[in-house]
C-alpha cells in the first residue's frame, strides 16, 4: 500500500523535524519541511502531495493562510492549519482558505493521526 505523502510547512525547524517523525512513525510519507509561505506554493506544485500541514504563522511575507489559499486555488490540495496561537481571528481568516482540519499545538499522535484522517474522509 502506498503510504499518503503530507507536505510539512512549519518555520520551527525543530518543530518541523518532530513533526515529520510523528508522521513517519503514523505511517505517512512525510515530505519537506519547508519553511515559508512562498516554498510552500512551490513544492505542493513539485510534489502534489495528498494533505499539506501548514503553520499558521510563518516567518516569511506569507502567512500560512494566505499560502493555503494559493495553494487550495491552483492545486485543490487539503491543508490542515497547525497554530499554537489559536483565536476567532486567525480561525475566521482561515475558514478563507475552507481547511480540512485545524490543530493546536502542542497535540498529541493520536490528534494529528484523527485530524489527518478526517481531512483524507472529508475529501
Amino acid at each position: 500500500m502506498t503510504k499518503r505523502r503530507i507536505l510539512v510547512v512549519e518555520d520551527e525547524r525543530l518543530i518541523a523535524r518532530d513533526i515529520a517523525m510523528q508522521l513517519d512513525i503514523l505511517g505517512y510519507e512525510p515530505l519537506g519541511p519547508v519553511h515559508t509561505g512562498e516554498r510552500a506554493i512551490e513544492v505542493a506544485g513539485q510534489l502534489l502531495p495528498d494533505l499539506v500541514l501548514m503553520d499558521v504563522h510563518l516567518g516569511s511575507a506569507m502567512d500560512g493562510i494566505e499560502a493555503a489559499q494559493v495553494i487550495r486555488g491552483q492545486f485543490d490540495l487539503p491543508t490542515v492549519f497547525l497554530s499554537a496561537f489559536p483565536g476567532e481571528s486567525n480561525s475566521v481568516r482561515a475558514q478563507l482558505a475552507k481547511p480540512a482540519g485545524y490543530l493546536s499545538k502542542p497535540f498529541e499522535d493520536y490528534e494529528l493521526r484523527d485530524t489527518i484522517e478526517a481531512a483524507f474522509d472529508g475529501r
